[in-house]
């Protein structure tokens, strides 16, 4: 294998033997035994018709000749690469030569000694090099996705961040981009079964107020706020968030005793933790948002769990048991209010009818007893018919006139008697009604006169 470009076309560097045309050949070295003499040269061949002018000569040419096509091939990429080589110290290139003799046919051969054209040479080279640079330049184009931002750091420090579209930075490696996605939500687990070598203890494991250990597992879920502090300020930022949920779980969890946290809502606690696993984060200027905290689960150590899940149950029994009496108290206590509100309203109201009926009748017994002042035996005897006229309305009335003859007359008695009875016992009802409702009558009635006597004897004592 030989360079297109290589002016020897691959012939070694030894001398080259003697020309035919009869130079002088260089001397050998002093050490060298003389050398043989050199045979007589052979006169060249003439060329034949039509192709003694380097393939341009008579009208009746033959097929081109490769060795010609060639060497012009190489000749035209040397030109345009920066011209012909310069020949070598110590004389001629044996190229240069053979190409002479080649094209030794006069000036209508193959062109004689080929001199490029320089300044088609140098468009060439320019016309690449713009290429080249424009090729270069493109590659600094980029797009940004829709909820993404690119981070562009130059010579490795960061210079700027853009948003989402088409963007331009410089190519590399001046200038490299990095692409973050905003919305992407992305999730931690925290306390694991992981058993530690230090402590043999899992990582899940937490020390409570009163030093009872407590497992807890649970998820955190967070995004980005800030893509160059994401990128720049911590070196693993899931790993930072697991460390910073840690602390924040551990310094929760030891702030309450172990009955607090198994019984404590679940709610408080994430929310206990969001808010200081967010401040570490901000103090630690990670550029992260947490977004959520889902606590899995939250119970004592395998060997105790049985004992704590009885202890459970029984508070949750107590509690049952509790918000059933309170239900029961809230419905009993208002309608036993009611009640009492009711009674005492129908008493009241009691106390103003039978003062109202005692005042009624101490009128009337006043206006009878004018009236009988006046007109003692006929007021007598009009409150006598009122009675009777009051009593037989409401009894079995039989009326036998034995004045107009001597016969018997025979009564049934017995239904007579029957029929008195039942009367009698649908009388009874509301007389026993009535002698309840006597007391309560009466003792009203009767509390005002007192003052009533005392105050008569006093003025019969000062008459």
């Amino acid at each position: 294998m030989f360079n297109l470009n290589d002016g020897k076309w691959g012939r070694s560097d030894s001398p080259a033997p003697a020309p035919s045309d009869g130079s002088a050949a260089p001397p050998p070295p002093a050490s060298a035994p003389p050398p043989a003499p050199a045979p007589a040269p052979t006169p060249a061949p003439p060329p034949a018709s039509g192709q003694g002018g380097g393939n341009s000569g008579g009208p009746n040419q033959g097929p081109p000749d490769l060795d010609e096509l060639w060497r012009d091939f190489n000749r035209k990429l040397g030109g345009l690469f920066g011209g012909n080589k310069q020949a070598p110290r110590g004389g001629e290139p044996n190229w240069n030569r053979h190409n002479q003799n080649n094209n030794s046919g006069g000036n209508g051969g193959g062109g004689g000694n080929y001199q490029p054209d320089m300044k088609s040479a140098g468009i060439g080279a320019g016309l690449i090099v713009v290429i080249a640079t424009l090729i270069w330049l493109g590659t600094g184009f980029f797009i940004v996705q829709e909820g993404q931002q690119a981070v562009i750091t130059r010579f490795g420090a960061l210079n700027r961040t853009v948003d989402a579209g088409f963007n331009w930075r410089a190519p590399y490696p001046f200038e490299r981009h990095e692409t973050v996605s905003f919305t992407q939500v992305r999730s931690v687990e925290v306390g694991r079964n992981n058993v530690g070598a230090a402590t043999g203890i899992k990582e899940s494991s937490m020390l409570t107020k009163d030093e009872n250990i407590v497992d807890v597992r649970f998820t955190i879920q967070y995004n980005l706020k800030s893509s160059s502090q994401f990128l720049f300020e911590n070196r693993g930022p899931d790993e930072a968030v697991v460390k910073a949920a840690e602390s924040a779980v551990r310094e929760v969890v030891g702030r309450f005793n172990l009955d607090d946290i198994l019984g404590r809502n679940s709610e408080v606690l994430q929310q206990d933790v969001l808010r200081s696993v967010q401040q570490q984060m901000d103090r630690l200027q990670t550029g992260i948002s947490v977004q959520n905290v889902n606590i899995q689960n939250v119970q004592a150590p395998e060997q105790v769990q049985a004992a704590f899940d009885d202890a459970l149950k029984a508070g949750q029994d107590r509690d049952r048991l509790k918000n059933e009496g309170q239900a029961y108290a809230n419905n009993v206590i208002p309608s036993a209010r009611g009640t009492a509100s009711r009674l005492k309203e129908e008493s009241e109201g009691y106390k103003a009818r039978v003062i109202a009926q005692a005042d009624g009748d101490a009128q009337r017994f006043r206006a009878v007893y004018n009236e009988y002042a006046k007109a003692p035996q006929v007021t007598r005897d009009r409150m006598y018919l009122d009675t009777m006229q009051q009593i037989y309305s409401n009894t079995t009335k039989i009326l036998v006139d034995s004045r107009q003859g001597n016969n018997l007359l025979y009564l049934p008695l017995d239904k007579i008697m029957q029929m008195s009875n039942s009367s009698s016992e649908i009388a009874v009802l509301p007389g026993a009604n009535a002698a309840q409702a006597a007391p309560n009558t009466v003792a009203p009635a009767a509390t005002p006169a007192a003052p009533t006597n005392a105050r008569t004897s006093r003025e019969r004592d000062g008459r």
